[in-house]
């Protein structure tokens, strides 16, 4: 009897170390922060931001940075076609980082006309940004308009993210307003922050910038923390935050768009969950959007993301959502559901990314196409009774998948329009390493599995 008893301690033994190496060897991923570099506050004003604001599709909001402690801030904006010049205060607010810390300024722009040409400058303590432009569109009863959704970028310090949208908007000058998946900044450090405003130089201060949170934007901790600058900065996020969940809904000519902040512990999913029922159920939008960073059917693999799925996947299909938009698993693939007959049906839902970072994927068979190695955006185009849903690579501008779905009769028929384009299964093995010589055979089976 006491032998056995050392036996069960000392496999007990075993086990509790063994236990604790592993939390030990895994605690940095999940608690730990890189430092960020002490840093200096702007002398100038910038980092100037458009973003939408709480009211409608023509509300706007101008954010941007100046200084360490409030000034008296205000924006000065002029209708182009009246030449009327008006002057909007802004709020300020000093936040301290672990390195530094800035004051950061939010302007409402309310009342604005559809389908007007506006000018407008930042002033802090009497120092003015030079003039920027915006167009409002949303005229009544508009037909036609559309908007390009990217996934995650993450860039590198003097990365390309700023070449990328510049091409991708000028492929298409039309795009009215960019969103974004969550994960824009690599890690809340200042440095990133720099890198995101300089990715975005000349496109973020003239079409209005729409993104969700992502794991990255966060700092780690047992409950996770985001830090207040991400809401000055995003500052849609200011009126519409429910408690600390970072939610936010846009109703855009027929179109309404939900964002969810999928990074959150179970007890916030549920607060968000009854937000967003509440927020489906009262809408009469024609078509409906959820974006938020993590898959609900996830490309990795089956069994992630299942409390992100159990919280808002019902809501979604129950209330009809057309298209939801997803990140975080940096490749493509795109999914729709079937029906009885087979026919396929909505929700469309993606996963897509632009940024340097790509992971291996699970080839699961619900979904009806992938991409590995790319980078790619969305343009979510919307003519008439149809909505199109156009993929295309990053690099080379080239359409890379399409789905359209047309409403007729109260309901929406799937086209794929894409299913003739090659997938890019392209993966270059290191064939010293296990993990992809794994990879490389399940892509093998993938390829005599679909006939490629």
């Amino acid at each position: 009897m006491r032998k056995r008893n050392v036996i069960k301690l000392s496999v007990t033994a075993l086990v509790v170390i063994a236990l604790a190496c592993w939390v030990h060897s895994r605690w940095n991923a999940w608690f730990g922060n890189p430092p960020e570099a002490p840093y200096a506050p702007l002398s100038e004003p910038g980092r100037i931001l458009l973003t939408f604001g709480d009211e409608d599709g023509l509300s706007r909001n101008i954010s941007w940075q100046y200084d360490s402690i409030v000034h008296p801030s205000f924006v000065e904006l002029a209708d182009t076609l009246s030449k009327d010049t008006t002057v909007i205060k802004a709020q300020g607010e000093t936040f301290s980082s672990r390195s530094g810390k800035a004051a950061y300024y939010v302007a409402r722009l309310r009342s604005l006309k559809p389908s007007r040409c506006y000018s407008y400058r930042v002033c802090s303590n009497g120092n003015y940004s030079a003039w920027k432009h915006f167009q409002t569109h949303n005229q009544p009863n508009q037909q036609n308009y559309s908007f390009l959704y990217i996934g995650d970028v993450q860039d590198t310090i003097n990365g390309k993210t700023n070449t990328y949208l510049k091409k991708a908007l000028q492929q298409h000058p039309e795009t009215e307003f960019l969103v974004c998946g969550g994960d824009l900044t690599e890690r809340p450090i200042d440095a990133y922050w720099e890198e995101t405003f300089r990715g975005l130089d000349s496109i973020g201060q003239c079409i209005p910038i729409l993104n969700v949170t992502g794991n990255h934007d966060y700092l780690k901790y047992p409950i996770r923390k985001l830090e207040r600058r991400f809401s000055l900065i995003f500052s849609y996020f200011l009126d519409s935050m429910v408690g600390e969940n970072q939610v936010y809904t846009l109703k855009y000519n027929d179109m309404q768009l939900f964002c969810l902040d999928s990074n959150r512990e179970f007890f916030y999913l549920w607060t968000q969950r009854k937000w967003l029922k509440e927020q489906l159920e009262k809408s009469t939008a024609r078509w409906k959007i959820v974006i938020l960073h993590h898959p609900l059917y996830s490309i990795k693999g089956k069994y992630n993301n299942l409390i992100q799925r159990s919280m808002f996947n019902s809501l979604i299909q129950e209330n009809q959502v057309d298209v939801v938009l997803q990140g975080h698993e940096h490749s493509y693939g795109r999914m729709t559901l079937a029906d009885e007959q087979g026919n396929r049906t909505t929700p469309l839902y993606t996963v897509s990314h632009c940024s340097p970072k790509l992971y291996r994927i699970c080839f699961s068979e619900r979904f009806d196409k992938f991409g590995i190695d790319g980078k790619y955006y969305q343009q979510l185009l919307v003519h008439g009774d149809t909505l199109s849903m156009n993929t295309y690579d990053v690099t080379s501008g080239k359409l890379y998948d399409a789905v359209d779905l047309i409403k007729k009769n109260g309901k929406t028929q799937v086209m794929d329009k894409g299913q003739d384009i090659p997938e890019n299964l392209n993966f270059v093995p290191d064939l010293n390493n296990r993990k992809d010589r794994e990879y490389l055979e399940q892509i093998k089976a993938y390829k005599e599995k679909r006939g490629i």
